[in-house]
């Protein structure tokens, strides 16, 4: 049996609730999670390492980025299969809250690669 496009896409959402809050956390999880995170974060130039570079749950900061620009400071945390919860590769970002800025980080994540994560009773992510 072949996998469905739903069980080998690299999904990203956001995972907090929409509001005004001091953080928002962006989730990314599946087989390109890593990589979809090196093109949006920046690490520091000094002592800072990509995404794909981390050791599994650890925590980075620098600069989440679309088209060469800055969008926010982050923290990076990383976590590698199969010591997830979903058992596959997962990022969070976590960055300042409110619903500008989360958005513009997700846009970057859908741009880098990252398909929207669905709900799981919608028709198209049973597919």
């Amino acid at each position: 049996m072949r996998p469905t496009a739903s069980e080998t896409d690299t999904i990203a959402a956001i995972a907090t609730p929409l509001g005004e809050g001091g953080l928002a956390v962006l989730r990314v999880s599946g087989p390109q999670a890593l990589a979809i995170a090196d093109r949006i974060f920046t690490p520091p130039a000094r002592g800072g390492i990509p995404a794909s570079a981390a050791p599994s749950h650890t925590v980075h900061f620098g600069h989440a980025a679309h088209n060469g620009r800055r969008i926010d400071e982050v923290l990076l945390t990383v976590m590698r299969a199969p010591r997830t919860f979903t058992r596959e590769d997962v990022v969070e970002i976590s960055c300042h809250g409110g619903v500008f800025v989360a958005r513009q980080v997700l846009d970057a994540l859908l741009a880098a690669g990252a398909r929207l994560a669905l709900p799981a009773n919608s028709p198209a992510a049973r597919s």
